[in-house]
Protein backbone atom coordinates (compact mmCIF):
# COMPACT_ATOMS: atom_id res chain seq x y z
CA UNK A 1 0.00 0.00 0.00
CA UNK A 2 2.53 2.12 0.81
CA UNK A 3 4.34 1.70 -2.61
CA UNK A 4 1.11 2.25 -4.34
CA UNK A 5 0.64 5.77 -2.46
CA UNK A 6 4.31 6.78 -3.57
CA UNK A 7 3.80 6.09 -7.04
CA UNK A 8 0.53 7.88 -6.75
CA UNK A 9 2.32 10.82 -5.15
CA UNK A 10 4.64 11.34 -8.66
CA UNK A 11 0.35 11.50 -10.27
CA UNK A 12 0.27 14.53 -7.80
CA UNK A 13 2.64 16.30 -9.07
CA UNK A 14 1.71 15.80 -12.73
CA UNK A 15 -1.87 17.11 -12.04
CA UNK A 16 -0.72 20.20 -11.11
CA UNK A 17 1.93 20.45 -13.25
CA UNK A 18 -0.84 19.78 -16.47
CA UNK A 19 -3.60 21.80 -15.16
CA UNK A 20 -2.13 23.60 -12.21
CA UNK A 21 -4.82 21.99 -10.09
CA UNK A 22 -5.89 19.09 -8.48
CA UNK A 23 -2.36 18.00 -6.33
CA UNK A 24 -4.68 18.59 -2.91
CA UNK A 25 -8.20 16.99 -4.36
CA UNK A 26 -5.48 13.59 -4.58
CA UNK A 27 -3.07 14.30 -1.63
CA UNK A 28 -5.84 14.45 0.76
CA UNK A 29 -7.57 10.54 -0.50
CA UNK A 30 -4.16 9.11 -0.84
CA UNK A 31 -3.26 9.49 2.74
CA UNK A 32 -6.01 8.71 4.45
CA UNK A 33 -7.11 5.36 2.68
CA UNK A 34 -3.91 4.06 1.03
CA UNK A 35 -1.38 5.54 3.56
CA UNK A 36 -3.72 5.41 6.43
CA UNK A 37 -2.68 8.61 7.87
CA UNK A 38 -5.19 10.58 10.37
CA UNK A 39 -7.32 12.59 8.25
CA UNK A 40 -6.66 16.06 10.41
CA UNK A 41 -3.23 15.31 10.06
CA UNK A 42 -3.49 14.23 6.55
CA UNK A 43 -5.11 18.28 5.74
CA UNK A 44 -1.60 19.20 7.60
CA UNK A 45 0.36 17.11 5.32
CA UNK A 46 -1.66 18.10 2.48
CA UNK A 47 -0.49 21.95 2.53
CA UNK A 48 3.11 20.94 2.61
CA UNK A 49 3.32 18.95 -0.26
CA UNK A 50 1.14 21.03 -2.37
CA UNK A 51 3.09 24.38 -1.57
CA UNK A 52 6.32 22.91 -2.10
CA UNK A 53 5.30 21.19 -5.61
CA UNK A 54 3.35 24.05 -6.50
CA UNK A 55 6.72 26.32 -5.54
CA UNK A 56 8.88 24.02 -7.89
CA UNK A 57 5.84 24.32 -10.72
CA UNK A 58 5.52 28.25 -10.24
CA UNK A 59 9.06 29.21 -10.40
CA UNK A 60 9.57 27.21 -13.52
CA UNK A 61 6.41 28.90 -14.76
CA UNK A 62 7.85 32.30 -14.15
CA UNK A 63 10.82 31.69 -15.73
CA UNK A 64 8.89 30.85 -19.08
CA UNK A 65 6.85 34.27 -18.09
CA UNK A 66 3.90 33.02 -17.51
CA UNK A 67 3.08 34.54 -13.76
CA UNK A 68 1.65 37.52 -12.73
CA UNK A 69 2.61 38.52 -9.18
CA UNK A 70 0.77 41.63 -8.78
CA UNK A 71 -2.25 39.44 -8.91
CA UNK A 72 -0.25 36.80 -6.25
CA UNK A 73 -0.09 39.70 -4.12
CA UNK A 74 -3.81 41.33 -4.68
CA UNK A 75 -5.26 37.65 -4.52
CA UNK A 76 -2.95 36.04 -2.32
CA UNK A 77 -2.47 38.40 0.91
CA UNK A 78 -6.16 38.01 2.02
CA UNK A 79 -5.94 33.93 1.05
CA UNK A 80 -2.78 33.67 2.98
CA UNK A 81 -4.44 35.25 5.83
CA UNK A 82 -7.38 33.13 6.43
CA UNK A 83 -5.76 30.05 5.48
CA UNK A 84 -3.69 31.04 8.23
CA UNK A 85 -6.16 31.77 10.54
CA UNK A 86 -8.63 28.93 9.92
CA UNK A 87 -5.47 26.33 10.48
CA UNK A 88 -4.19 28.37 13.87
CA UNK A 89 -7.61 29.02 15.15
CA UNK A 90 -10.51 27.57 13.56
CA UNK A 91 -10.01 24.45 13.09
CA UNK A 92 -8.69 23.34 16.65
CA UNK A 93 -12.13 24.63 17.63
CA UNK A 94 -13.86 22.03 16.07
CA UNK A 95 -15.82 19.73 18.70
CA UNK A 96 -14.46 16.29 17.97
CA UNK A 97 -17.96 14.99 17.92
CA UNK A 98 -20.34 17.26 15.78
CA UNK A 99 -23.70 16.23 16.31
CA UNK A 100 -25.04 12.76 15.26
CA UNK A 101 -28.07 11.30 12.92
CA UNK A 102 -29.59 8.20 14.99
CA UNK A 103 -26.96 5.90 15.26
CA UNK A 104 -24.63 7.61 12.97
CA UNK A 105 -22.22 9.95 14.78
CA UNK A 106 -20.46 12.94 12.55
CA UNK A 107 -16.73 13.21 13.85
CA UNK A 108 -14.18 16.16 13.08
CA UNK A 109 -12.67 13.89 10.94
CA UNK A 110 -15.72 12.37 9.00
CA UNK A 111 -17.24 15.94 8.85
CA UNK A 112 -13.76 17.23 7.52
CA UNK A 113 -13.78 14.32 4.61
CA UNK A 114 -17.82 14.97 3.73
CA UNK A 115 -16.56 18.33 3.34
CA UNK A 116 -13.88 17.46 1.60
CA UNK A 117 -15.52 15.17 -0.52
CA UNK A 118 -18.49 18.42 -1.37
CA UNK A 119 -15.75 20.71 -2.51
CA UNK A 120 -14.50 18.15 -4.95
CA UNK A 121 -17.76 17.65 -6.06
CA UNK A 122 -18.01 20.95 -6.92
CA UNK A 123 -14.61 21.43 -8.88
CA UNK A 124 -15.22 18.72 -10.81
CA UNK A 125 -18.14 20.04 -12.21
CA UNK A 126 -16.21 23.45 -13.29
CA UNK A 127 -13.72 20.75 -14.93
CA UNK A 128 -16.32 18.82 -16.88
CA UNK A 129 -18.56 21.77 -18.44
CA UNK A 130 -16.95 23.57 -21.15
CA UNK A 131 -14.15 25.92 -20.41
CA UNK A 132 -14.63 29.65 -20.22
CA UNK A 133 -13.88 31.50 -23.55
CA UNK A 134 -10.54 33.43 -22.46
CA UNK A 135 -8.68 35.71 -24.42
CA UNK A 136 -4.97 34.09 -25.12
CA UNK A 137 -3.54 37.40 -26.03
CA UNK A 138 -0.59 36.86 -23.15
CA UNK A 139 0.42 41.00 -23.73
CA UNK A 140 -3.10 42.31 -23.46
CA UNK A 141 -3.23 44.34 -20.21
CA UNK A 142 -4.92 42.99 -17.57
CA UNK A 143 -8.05 44.50 -15.81
CA UNK A 144 -8.89 43.75 -11.65
CA UNK A 145 -12.01 43.75 -10.26
CA UNK A 146 -10.37 44.31 -6.85
CA UNK A 147 -13.34 43.95 -4.38
CA UNK A 148 -13.96 40.21 -6.24
CA UNK A 149 -10.42 39.73 -6.17
CA UNK A 150 -10.28 39.81 -2.18
CA UNK A 151 -13.24 38.65 -1.39
CA UNK A 152 -12.63 35.17 -3.48
CA UNK A 153 -9.23 35.04 -2.00
CA UNK A 154 -10.34 35.22 1.60
CA UNK A 155 -13.33 32.32 0.57
CA UNK A 156 -10.49 30.44 -0.87
CA UNK A 157 -8.12 31.03 1.87
CA UNK A 158 -11.10 29.67 4.51
CA UNK A 159 -11.35 26.66 2.10
CA UNK A 160 -8.27 25.54 1.94
CA UNK A 161 -7.51 25.94 5.95
CA UNK A 162 -10.12 23.84 6.78
CA UNK A 163 -10.09 20.68 4.01
CA UNK A 164 -6.16 21.03 3.37
CA UNK A 165 -6.99 21.78 -0.21
CA UNK A 166 -5.00 24.14 -2.46
CA UNK A 167 -7.99 25.67 -4.17
CA UNK A 168 -5.93 25.85 -7.90
CA UNK A 169 -9.38 24.60 -8.87
CA UNK A 170 -11.20 27.80 -7.46
CA UNK A 171 -8.49 29.93 -7.95
CA UNK A 172 -8.20 29.56 -12.21
CA UNK A 173 -11.63 29.86 -12.97
CA UNK A 174 -11.58 33.21 -10.61
CA UNK A 175 -8.45 34.93 -12.34
CA UNK A 176 -9.67 33.75 -15.96
CA UNK A 177 -13.08 35.19 -15.21
CA UNK A 178 -12.40 38.57 -12.51
CA UNK A 179 -9.15 39.45 -14.12
CA UNK A 180 -9.79 38.16 -17.76
CA UNK A 181 -6.14 36.17 -17.68
CA UNK A 182 -5.37 33.62 -20.41
CA UNK A 183 -5.06 30.18 -19.22
CA UNK A 184 -1.78 29.88 -19.36
CA UNK A 185 -0.80 32.61 -17.34
CA UNK A 186 -3.69 31.90 -14.74
CA UNK A 187 -2.09 28.56 -14.25
CA UNK A 188 1.11 29.65 -13.60
CA UNK A 189 -0.09 32.65 -11.18
CA UNK A 190 -1.85 30.37 -9.44
CA UNK A 191 0.76 28.03 -8.56
CA UNK A 192 2.14 30.85 -6.81
CA UNK A 193 -1.06 31.50 -5.52
CA UNK A 194 -1.38 28.11 -3.85
CA UNK A 195 2.17 27.68 -2.58
CA UNK A 196 2.16 30.73 -0.44
CA UNK A 197 -0.66 29.84 0.92
CA UNK A 198 -0.68 26.27 1.79
CA UNK A 199 3.30 26.61 3.51
CA UNK A 200 2.01 29.39 5.63
CA UNK A 201 -0.82 27.28 6.26
CA UNK A 202 0.96 24.57 7.52
CA UNK A 203 3.42 26.43 9.70
CA UNK A 204 -0.17 27.39 11.80
CA UNK A 205 -0.24 23.63 11.80
CA UNK A 206 3.54 23.58 13.53
CA UNK A 207 2.43 25.63 15.87
CA UNK A 208 -0.09 23.00 17.31
CA UNK A 209 0.98 20.21 18.88
CA UNK A 210 0.38 17.76 15.28
CA UNK A 211 3.63 15.30 15.27
CA UNK A 212 4.75 15.40 11.89
CA UNK A 213 6.19 12.11 10.19
CA UNK A 214 9.00 13.98 8.22
CA UNK A 215 10.17 11.08 6.63
CA UNK A 216 7.04 10.38 5.11
CA UNK A 217 6.24 14.26 4.26
CA UNK A 218 9.60 14.79 2.59
CA UNK A 219 9.43 11.40 0.25
CA UNK A 220 6.12 12.24 -0.68
CA UNK A 221 7.15 15.54 -1.33
CA UNK A 222 10.18 14.80 -3.39
CA UNK A 223 7.75 12.13 -5.72
CA UNK A 224 5.35 14.32 -5.95
CA UNK A 225 8.53 17.35 -7.30
CA UNK A 226 9.34 14.61 -9.62
CA UNK A 227 5.59 14.26 -11.56
CA UNK A 228 5.51 18.39 -11.74
CA UNK A 229 8.54 18.86 -14.27
CA UNK A 230 6.24 15.20 -16.04
CA UNK A 231 3.41 17.47 -15.78
CA UNK A 232 4.59 20.68 -17.60
CA UNK A 233 6.62 18.30 -19.91
CA UNK A 234 3.05 17.07 -21.01
CA UNK A 235 1.44 19.85 -20.81
CA UNK A 236 3.38 20.74 -24.21
CA UNK A 237 1.90 17.41 -25.58
CA UNK A 238 -1.65 17.10 -24.54
CA UNK A 239 -4.49 19.48 -25.23
CA UNK A 240 -5.63 21.02 -22.12
CA UNK A 241 -9.93 20.86 -22.06
CA UNK A 242 -9.29 17.00 -22.88
CA UNK A 243 -7.47 16.52 -19.82
CA UNK A 244 -9.29 18.38 -17.79
CA UNK A 245 -12.12 17.20 -18.67
CA UNK A 246 -11.15 13.61 -17.79
CA UNK A 247 -9.45 14.62 -14.61
CA UNK A 248 -13.03 15.73 -13.65
CA UNK A 249 -14.42 13.01 -14.02
CA UNK A 250 -12.04 11.21 -12.00
CA UNK A 251 -12.77 13.97 -8.68
CA UNK A 252 -16.26 13.52 -9.59
CA UNK A 253 -16.23 9.67 -9.07
CA UNK A 254 -13.66 9.74 -5.99
CA UNK A 255 -15.66 12.72 -4.32
CA UNK A 256 -18.59 10.75 -4.25
CA UNK A 257 -16.25 7.42 -3.14
CA UNK A 258 -15.46 9.48 -0.09
CA UNK A 259 -18.84 11.04 0.53
CA UNK A 260 -20.49 7.60 0.30
CA UNK A 261 -17.97 5.72 2.71
CA UNK A 262 -17.79 8.47 5.14
CA UNK A 263 -20.90 8.85 5.42
CA UNK A 264 -22.11 5.07 5.49
CA UNK A 265 -19.40 3.14 5.98
CA UNK A 266 -16.94 5.33 8.80
CA UNK A 267 -15.88 2.62 10.41
CA UNK A 268 -13.47 1.04 7.65
CA UNK A 269 -10.05 2.62 7.28
CA UNK A 270 -9.60 5.99 6.73
CA UNK A 271 -7.42 6.48 10.21
CA UNK A 272 -10.20 7.74 12.09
Amino acid sequence: MEILGYILAVVVGVSLGLIGSGGSILTVPILVYIMGVNPILATAYSLFIVGSTALVGGVQSALQKRADFKTVFIFGIPSIAAVYITRMWLVPLIPAELFSIGSLVITKSIGIMVLFAIVMILASVSMIRPGIETDENEDKPLHYNYPLILLEGSVVGLLTGLVGAGGGFLIIPALVILARMPMKLAVGTSLFIIAAKSLIGFIGDLQGAQVIDWKLLGTFTGLAGIGIFIGIYLSKKISGDKLKKSFGWFVLIMGIYIFVKELFFPSSGGGH
